[in-house]
Protein backbone atom coordinates (compact mmCIF):
# COMPACT_ATOMS: atom_id res chain seq x y z
CA UNK A 1 0.00 0.00 0.00
CA UNK A 2 1.61 3.15 -1.10
CA UNK A 3 1.10 6.08 1.39
CA UNK A 4 -0.25 8.96 0.50
CA UNK A 5 0.73 12.57 1.54
CA UNK A 6 -0.38 13.82 5.09
CA UNK A 7 -1.53 16.61 6.09
CA UNK A 8 -5.28 15.34 4.92
CA UNK A 9 -7.28 16.28 7.74
CA UNK A 10 -8.20 12.91 9.14
CA UNK A 11 -6.61 13.46 12.64
CA UNK A 12 -9.20 13.17 15.52
CA UNK A 13 -12.02 12.30 12.88
CA UNK A 14 -14.04 9.21 13.34
CA UNK A 15 -15.21 9.21 9.80
CA UNK A 16 -13.21 8.91 6.95
CA UNK A 17 -14.60 11.69 4.13
CA UNK A 18 -14.69 10.06 0.95
CA UNK A 19 -17.09 11.83 -1.77
CA UNK A 20 -16.89 9.52 -4.30
CA UNK A 21 -16.86 5.96 -2.43
CA UNK A 22 -16.34 4.82 0.96
CA UNK A 23 -18.96 7.23 3.15
CA UNK A 24 -22.09 8.18 2.37
CA UNK A 25 -25.08 6.57 1.34
CA UNK A 26 -26.53 6.08 -2.10
CA UNK A 27 -29.43 7.73 -2.82
CA UNK A 28 -30.72 4.60 -5.19
CA UNK A 29 -29.28 1.49 -2.84
CA UNK A 30 -31.56 0.73 0.04
CA UNK A 31 -30.02 0.92 3.18
CA UNK A 32 -29.66 -3.60 3.92
CA UNK A 33 -27.45 -3.55 0.98
CA UNK A 34 -24.40 -1.42 2.75
CA UNK A 35 -21.92 -2.44 5.22
CA UNK A 36 -20.83 -0.40 7.92
CA UNK A 37 -16.75 -1.25 8.79
CA UNK A 38 -15.10 0.77 11.10
CA UNK A 39 -11.15 0.72 10.17
CA UNK A 40 -8.99 0.40 13.45
CA UNK A 41 -5.58 2.18 12.63
CA UNK A 42 -3.80 4.62 13.81
CA UNK A 43 -1.71 5.53 10.49
CA UNK A 44 -3.38 8.28 9.02
CA UNK A 45 -1.91 7.34 5.27
CA UNK A 46 -2.56 3.86 5.73
CA UNK A 47 -6.47 4.64 6.78
CA UNK A 48 -6.83 7.44 3.92
CA UNK A 49 -5.59 4.13 1.57
CA UNK A 50 -8.60 1.92 2.46
CA UNK A 51 -10.78 4.27 1.89
CA UNK A 52 -9.60 5.07 -1.44
CA UNK A 53 -9.09 1.34 -2.46
CA UNK A 54 -13.25 0.84 -1.33
CA UNK A 55 -14.05 4.11 -3.20
CA UNK A 56 -12.53 2.99 -6.68
CA UNK A 57 -14.51 -0.22 -6.45
CA UNK A 58 -17.70 1.38 -5.31
CA UNK A 59 -18.12 -0.86 -2.59
CA UNK A 60 -20.52 0.30 -0.93
CA UNK A 61 -19.19 0.27 2.33
CA UNK A 62 -19.53 3.17 5.05
CA UNK A 63 -16.31 3.18 6.23
CA UNK A 64 -15.95 4.99 10.11
CA UNK A 65 -12.64 5.20 11.82
CA UNK A 66 -11.07 4.56 15.27
CA UNK A 67 -7.02 5.48 16.03
CA UNK A 68 -7.16 3.20 19.57
CA UNK A 69 -9.02 0.57 20.84
CA UNK A 70 -10.68 3.13 23.42
CA UNK A 71 -11.86 5.04 21.07
CA UNK A 72 -12.94 1.68 18.63
CA UNK A 73 -14.58 0.73 21.82
CA UNK A 74 -17.21 3.79 21.42
CA UNK A 75 -17.87 3.17 17.71
CA UNK A 76 -18.23 0.00 17.56
CA UNK A 77 -22.03 -0.71 17.64
CA UNK A 78 -24.12 -1.27 14.41
CA UNK A 79 -21.04 -1.82 12.76
CA UNK A 80 -20.70 -5.42 10.86
CA UNK A 81 -17.24 -5.84 10.47
CA UNK A 82 -14.32 -4.54 12.05
CA UNK A 83 -10.79 -4.40 9.94
CA UNK A 84 -8.07 -4.45 12.89
CA UNK A 85 -4.86 -3.37 12.55
CA UNK A 86 -2.21 -5.52 15.19
CA UNK A 87 0.11 -2.62 15.75
CA UNK A 88 -2.26 0.32 18.08
CA UNK A 89 -1.25 2.62 20.45
CA UNK A 90 -3.11 0.69 23.30
CA UNK A 91 -2.64 -2.85 22.13
CA UNK A 92 -0.12 -4.80 20.04
CA UNK A 93 -0.78 -8.25 17.86
CA UNK A 94 -3.57 -10.40 19.58
CA UNK A 95 -3.97 -8.64 22.24
CA UNK A 96 -5.73 -6.20 20.88
CA UNK A 97 -7.09 -8.89 18.49
CA UNK A 98 -8.87 -10.62 21.55
CA UNK A 99 -10.10 -7.71 22.70
CA UNK A 100 -12.03 -6.25 19.50
CA UNK A 101 -13.46 -9.90 19.27
CA UNK A 102 -14.78 -9.54 22.85
CA UNK A 103 -16.18 -5.65 22.76
CA UNK A 104 -17.62 -6.46 19.00
CA UNK A 105 -19.01 -9.63 19.60
CA UNK A 106 -22.03 -9.71 16.62
CA UNK A 107 -19.44 -8.04 14.08
CA UNK A 108 -17.24 -9.45 11.83
CA UNK A 109 -13.38 -9.25 12.46
CA UNK A 110 -10.74 -8.79 9.75
CA UNK A 111 -7.11 -8.47 10.55
CA UNK A 112 -5.42 -6.08 8.29
CA UNK A 113 -1.52 -5.71 9.08
CA UNK A 114 1.66 -5.10 7.36
CA UNK A 115 3.19 -8.15 8.95
CA UNK A 116 3.78 -11.00 6.51
CA UNK A 117 3.56 -13.28 8.67
CA UNK A 118 1.32 -16.77 7.71
CA UNK A 119 1.79 -18.27 11.18
CA UNK A 120 0.33 -15.42 12.70
CA UNK A 121 -2.14 -15.32 10.10
CA UNK A 122 -3.13 -18.90 11.30
CA UNK A 123 -3.06 -18.01 14.50
CA UNK A 124 -5.01 -14.87 14.16
CA UNK A 125 -8.10 -17.14 12.33
CA UNK A 126 -7.55 -19.35 15.29
CA UNK A 127 -8.45 -16.97 17.83
CA UNK A 128 -11.86 -15.74 15.98
CA UNK A 129 -11.19 -13.88 13.08
CA UNK A 130 -12.51 -13.93 9.80
CA UNK A 131 -9.62 -13.52 7.41
CA UNK A 132 -6.16 -12.28 8.14
CA UNK A 133 -4.75 -9.63 4.89
CA UNK A 134 -1.80 -7.71 4.61
CA UNK A 135 -1.11 -3.93 3.48
CA UNK A 136 0.27 -3.75 0.28
CA UNK A 137 -1.19 -7.11 -1.19
CA UNK A 138 -4.93 -6.10 -1.60
CA UNK A 139 -6.29 -4.23 -4.20
CA UNK A 140 -9.80 -2.50 -3.54
CA UNK A 141 -11.28 -5.47 -5.69
CA UNK A 142 -9.77 -8.00 -3.06
CA UNK A 143 -10.65 -6.11 0.11
CA UNK A 144 -14.09 -5.40 -0.94
CA UNK A 145 -14.74 -9.13 -1.62
CA UNK A 146 -12.79 -10.20 1.71
CA UNK A 147 -14.91 -7.78 3.85
CA UNK A 148 -18.01 -9.19 2.20
CA UNK A 149 -17.20 -12.62 2.65
CA UNK A 150 -15.80 -12.19 6.03
CA UNK A 151 -19.36 -10.76 7.37
CA UNK A 152 -21.01 -13.36 5.40
CA UNK A 153 -18.82 -16.16 7.18
CA UNK A 154 -19.94 -14.51 10.33
CA UNK A 155 -23.53 -14.64 9.92
CA UNK A 156 -23.17 -18.04 8.57
CA UNK A 157 -21.33 -18.65 12.17
CA UNK A 158 -23.94 -16.91 14.32
CA UNK A 159 -26.94 -19.08 12.44
CA UNK A 160 -25.15 -22.19 12.98
CA UNK A 161 -24.58 -21.34 16.93
CA UNK A 162 -28.12 -20.32 17.22
CA UNK A 163 -29.38 -23.62 15.59
CA UNK A 164 -27.08 -25.21 17.80
CA UNK A 165 -28.50 -23.93 20.85
CA UNK A 166 -31.78 -24.54 19.69
CA UNK A 167 -30.91 -28.35 19.41
CA UNK A 168 -29.54 -28.49 22.63
CA UNK A 169 -32.55 -27.07 23.94
CA UNK A 170 -34.30 -29.51 22.18
CA UNK A 171 -32.62 -32.44 23.57
CA UNK A 172 -32.52 -30.83 26.90
CA UNK A 173 -36.51 -30.37 26.41
CA UNK A 174 -36.80 -33.62 25.12
CA UNK A 175 -34.51 -35.18 28.41
CA UNK A 176 -36.86 -33.24 30.89
CA UNK A 177 -40.05 -34.19 29.10
CA UNK A 178 -39.47 -38.02 29.75
CA UNK A 179 -38.64 -37.02 33.57
CA UNK A 180 -41.70 -34.95 33.64
CA UNK A 181 -44.15 -37.49 31.43
CA UNK A 182 -42.92 -41.46 32.38
CA UNK A 183 -44.48 -44.67 31.61
CA UNK A 184 -46.79 -45.86 34.21
CA UNK A 185 -45.59 -47.93 36.70
CA UNK A 186 -48.63 -50.46 36.61
CA UNK A 187 -49.47 -53.73 35.92
CA UNK A 188 -53.29 -54.67 36.51
CA UNK A 189 -56.20 -54.60 34.01
CA UNK A 190 -58.65 -53.57 36.17
CA UNK A 191 -58.12 -50.36 34.72
CA UNK A 192 -57.14 -48.66 32.08
CA UNK A 193 -54.71 -45.51 32.11
CA UNK A 194 -54.55 -43.01 29.29
CA UNK A 195 -51.93 -39.76 29.34
CA UNK A 196 -51.59 -37.00 27.19
CA UNK A 197 -49.37 -33.81 27.10
CA UNK A 198 -49.37 -31.16 24.64
CA UNK A 199 -46.60 -27.75 24.79
CA UNK A 200 -47.60 -24.33 25.59
CA UNK A 201 -47.05 -22.33 22.29
CA UNK A 202 -44.54 -19.93 24.14
CA UNK A 203 -41.19 -20.38 23.00
CA UNK A 204 -41.52 -24.14 22.61
CA UNK A 205 -40.18 -23.80 26.33
CA UNK A 206 -41.37 -26.84 28.36
CA UNK A 207 -43.32 -26.09 31.18
CA UNK A 208 -43.68 -27.59 34.68
CA UNK A 209 -46.79 -30.15 33.76
CA UNK A 210 -46.08 -32.85 34.81
CA UNK A 211 -47.86 -36.41 35.95
CA UNK A 212 -47.34 -40.15 37.36
CA UNK A 213 -49.05 -43.40 37.47
CA UNK A 214 -47.77 -46.10 40.16
CA UNK A 215 -49.50 -49.19 41.52
CA UNK A 216 -48.06 -50.61 44.85
CA UNK A 217 -50.44 -53.35 45.61
CA UNK A 218 -52.69 -55.74 42.97
CA UNK A 219 -55.83 -53.10 44.22
CA UNK A 220 -53.95 -50.15 44.76
CA UNK A 221 -53.52 -47.51 42.10
CA UNK A 222 -51.82 -43.84 42.56
CA UNK A 223 -52.22 -41.24 40.50
CA UNK A 224 -50.71 -37.44 40.29
CA UNK A 225 -50.98 -35.01 38.33
CA UNK A 226 -49.09 -31.42 38.37
CA UNK A 227 -48.39 -27.88 37.55
CA UNK A 228 -45.37 -25.54 38.77
CA UNK A 229 -45.91 -22.04 37.96
CA UNK A 230 -43.45 -20.87 35.20
CA UNK A 231 -42.21 -22.38 31.90
CA UNK A 232 -38.50 -23.23 30.89
CA UNK A 233 -35.54 -25.26 32.00
CA UNK A 234 -36.16 -24.52 35.91
CA UNK A 235 -39.22 -24.73 36.15
CA UNK A 236 -39.22 -28.46 34.21
CA UNK A 237 -36.76 -29.56 36.33
CA UNK A 238 -38.32 -28.38 39.89
CA UNK A 239 -41.52 -30.79 38.27
CA UNK A 240 -39.21 -33.39 37.64
CA UNK A 241 -37.73 -33.74 41.20
CA UNK A 242 -41.75 -33.29 42.65
CA UNK A 243 -42.79 -36.20 40.45
CA UNK A 244 -39.69 -38.44 41.60
CA UNK A 245 -39.97 -37.93 45.38
CA UNK A 246 -43.77 -38.06 45.21
CA UNK A 247 -42.79 -41.72 43.40
CA UNK A 248 -40.39 -42.63 46.15
CA UNK A 249 -42.80 -41.43 48.75
CA UNK A 250 -45.84 -43.88 47.32
CA UNK A 251 -43.32 -46.77 46.76
CA UNK A 252 -41.68 -46.27 50.29
CA UNK A 253 -45.03 -46.57 51.78
CA UNK A 254 -45.47 -43.11 53.32
CA UNK A 255 -49.09 -42.80 55.21
CA UNK A 256 -51.62 -41.31 52.67
CA UNK A 257 -51.57 -37.55 54.84
CA UNK A 258 -47.86 -37.15 55.12
CA UNK A 259 -47.24 -37.56 50.95
CA UNK A 260 -48.13 -33.92 49.96
CA UNK A 261 -46.66 -32.32 53.00
CA UNK A 262 -43.27 -34.24 52.50
CA UNK A 263 -43.41 -32.90 48.61
CA UNK A 264 -43.87 -29.59 49.57
CA UNK A 265 -40.68 -29.34 51.61
CA UNK A 266 -39.22 -30.74 48.22
CA UNK A 267 -40.58 -27.69 46.80
CA UNK A 268 -39.56 -25.56 49.15
CA UNK A 269 -35.95 -26.90 49.40
CA UNK A 270 -35.21 -26.80 45.90
CA UNK A 271 -37.18 -23.84 44.07
CA UNK A 272 -34.82 -20.93 42.89
CA UNK A 273 -37.44 -17.86 44.05
CA UNK A 274 -39.69 -17.99 46.92
CA UNK A 275 -42.53 -17.05 45.08
CA UNK A 276 -42.68 -20.61 42.81
CA UNK A 277 -45.61 -22.78 43.79
CA UNK A 278 -47.25 -26.11 42.48
CA UNK A 279 -50.43 -27.62 42.80
CA UNK A 280 -51.40 -30.54 42.53
CA UNK A 281 -54.22 -33.76 42.24
CA UNK A 282 -53.75 -36.51 43.76
CA UNK A 283 -55.93 -40.01 43.71
CA UNK A 284 -55.74 -43.08 45.19
CA UNK A 285 -57.75 -45.63 44.01
CA UNK A 286 -59.01 -48.58 45.97
CA UNK A 287 -60.01 -51.24 43.42
CA UNK A 288 -61.70 -53.76 45.47
CA UNK A 289 -63.73 -51.28 47.06
CA UNK A 290 -64.45 -49.41 44.19
CA UNK A 291 -63.59 -46.12 45.63
CA UNK A 292 -60.48 -43.13 45.42
CA UNK A 293 -59.38 -40.86 48.18
CA UNK A 294 -58.64 -37.48 45.87
CA UNK A 295 -56.47 -34.58 47.43
CA UNK A 296 -56.25 -31.13 46.08
CA UNK A 297 -53.31 -28.55 46.67
CA UNK A 298 -55.14 -25.49 44.56
CA UNK A 299 -55.49 -27.72 41.79
CA UNK A 300 -58.55 -28.09 39.31
CA UNK A 301 -60.82 -30.48 40.15
CA UNK A 302 -60.70 -34.07 38.39
CA UNK A 303 -64.21 -34.88 36.49
CA UNK A 304 -66.19 -38.08 37.12
CA UNK A 305 -67.66 -39.65 34.29
CA UNK A 306 -69.80 -42.22 35.02
CA UNK A 307 -73.74 -43.65 34.01
CA UNK A 308 -74.33 -41.17 31.11
CA UNK A 309 -73.38 -38.18 32.92
CA UNK A 310 -69.99 -35.97 33.78
CA UNK A 311 -69.36 -33.72 37.04
CA UNK A 312 -66.95 -32.67 38.91
CA UNK A 313 -65.16 -34.19 42.02
CA UNK A 314 -65.83 -32.00 44.75
CA UNK A 315 -62.96 -32.72 46.57
CA UNK A 316 -62.21 -29.27 48.85
CA UNK A 317 -59.58 -27.03 46.83
CA UNK A 318 -57.10 -26.56 49.79
CA UNK A 319 -53.52 -24.78 49.05
CA UNK A 320 -51.03 -24.21 46.47
CA UNK A 321 -47.64 -26.44 47.68
CA UNK A 322 -45.03 -23.67 48.68
CA UNK A 323 -47.61 -20.94 50.02
CA UNK A 324 -48.80 -21.80 53.39
CA UNK A 325 -48.19 -25.44 54.32
CA UNK A 326 -51.15 -27.61 55.49
CA UNK A 327 -52.26 -30.75 54.34
CA UNK A 328 -55.10 -30.98 51.66
CA UNK A 329 -58.24 -32.66 53.01
CA UNK A 330 -58.76 -36.01 51.78
CA UNK A 331 -62.32 -36.39 49.61
CA UNK A 332 -63.90 -40.12 49.49
CA UNK A 333 -64.95 -40.78 45.79
CA UNK A 334 -67.38 -43.99 46.12
CA UNK A 335 -67.87 -45.09 42.43
CA UNK A 336 -71.61 -46.41 42.14
CA UNK A 337 -70.92 -48.14 38.73
CA UNK A 338 -68.18 -50.47 37.54
CA UNK A 339 -67.74 -48.65 34.29
CA UNK A 340 -66.33 -44.90 34.92
CA UNK A 341 -64.05 -42.72 33.93
CA UNK A 342 -61.70 -39.90 36.08
CA UNK A 343 -60.38 -37.05 34.40
CA UNK A 344 -57.36 -35.60 35.74
CA UNK A 345 -55.07 -32.37 33.93
CA UNK A 346 -53.45 -29.26 34.39
CA UNK A 347 -55.39 -25.75 34.30
CA UNK A 348 -53.50 -25.04 30.69
CA UNK A 349 -56.89 -27.44 28.90
CA UNK A 350 -59.08 -25.00 30.61
CA UNK A 351 -57.45 -21.33 30.79
CA UNK A 352 -58.40 -20.62 26.81
CA UNK A 353 -60.42 -18.14 26.42
CA UNK A 354 -64.56 -18.59 24.91
CA UNK A 355 -64.33 -16.93 21.45
CA UNK A 356 -63.72 -13.21 21.73
CA UNK A 357 -64.48 -12.54 25.07
CA UNK A 358 -62.62 -12.52 28.05
CA UNK A 359 -64.55 -15.77 29.71
CA UNK A 360 -62.49 -18.70 30.18
CA UNK A 361 -63.31 -22.10 29.24
CA UNK A 362 -62.92 -23.23 33.22
CA UNK A 363 -64.23 -26.34 34.76
CA UNK A 364 -68.08 -25.69 33.60
CA UNK A 365 -67.18 -25.40 30.12
CA UNK A 366 -64.69 -28.62 30.35
CA UNK A 367 -67.84 -30.21 31.84
CA UNK A 368 -70.18 -29.28 29.16
CA UNK A 369 -67.02 -30.43 26.46
CA UNK A 370 -67.67 -33.59 27.59
CA UNK A 371 -71.48 -33.84 27.93
CA UNK A 372 -71.69 -32.88 24.00
CA UNK A 373 -73.18 -35.86 22.00
CA UNK A 374 -69.83 -35.83 20.13
CA UNK A 375 -67.68 -36.95 23.17
CA UNK A 376 -69.40 -40.21 23.45
CA UNK A 377 -68.69 -41.42 20.44
CA UNK A 378 -64.42 -40.78 20.60
CA UNK A 379 -62.48 -43.80 22.10
CA UNK A 380 -61.40 -43.20 25.56
CA UNK A 381 -58.05 -43.06 24.18
CA UNK A 382 -58.24 -40.63 21.82
CA UNK A 383 -60.43 -38.34 23.99
CA UNK A 384 -57.98 -35.94 25.91
CA UNK A 385 -56.52 -35.06 22.22
CA UNK A 386 -60.21 -34.42 21.33
CA UNK A 387 -60.75 -32.19 24.26
CA UNK A 388 -57.81 -30.03 23.42
CA UNK A 389 -58.67 -30.13 20.09
CA UNK A 390 -61.98 -28.56 20.95
CA UNK A 391 -60.97 -26.24 23.21
CA UNK A 392 -58.40 -25.00 20.97
CA UNK A 393 -61.70 -24.40 18.69
CA UNK A 394 -63.09 -22.38 21.17
CA UNK A 395 -60.28 -20.47 21.83
CA UNK A 396 -59.19 -19.54 18.70
CA UNK A 397 -56.42 -20.70 18.23
CA UNK A 398 -53.47 -22.99 20.08
CA UNK A 399 -53.64 -23.06 24.13
CA UNK A 400 -51.08 -20.59 25.73
CA UNK A 401 -50.45 -23.07 28.66
CA UNK A 402 -49.07 -26.81 28.41
CA UNK A 403 -51.41 -29.52 28.60
CA UNK A 404 -51.37 -32.59 30.84
CA UNK A 405 -53.82 -35.08 31.36
CA UNK A 406 -54.16 -38.59 32.81
CA UNK A 407 -57.88 -40.72 31.94
CA UNK A 408 -58.07 -43.74 34.25
CA UNK A 409 -60.91 -45.55 32.76
CA UNK A 410 -62.98 -48.66 34.87
CA UNK A 411 -65.17 -51.49 32.50
CA UNK A 412 -66.88 -49.21 29.71
CA UNK A 413 -65.53 -46.04 31.03
CA UNK A 414 -68.50 -43.88 30.87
Amino acid sequence: MTRPNRGTGLAGSSVVPYPHGGLGRHAHLPPGERLRVLLVEDDEGDAFLVGELLAETNSMIDLLVATSLSEARQRVTGVDCVLLDLGLPDAQGLDGLRQVLEMASGAAVCVLTGRSDEHLGIVAVAEGAQDYLVKGQVDGVLLTRALRYAVERKRADENARRLREVELRQAESARLERGLLPQPLMTTDQVAVHTFYRPGRHAALIGGDFYDVVQTRPDRVDLIVGDVCGHGVDEAALGVELRVAWRALVLAGVPDDEVLPALEQVLMSERRLQEIFATVATARLDLNQNRAVVRLAGHPPPLLLAGGEVAPVPAPGGLLLGVRPRPPVAYDLEFDTEDWSLLMYTDGLIEGRVGDSDDRLDVPGLNELLEEPASREVPLPELPAWLVGRAEQINGGPLADDVAMLLVSRGGGR
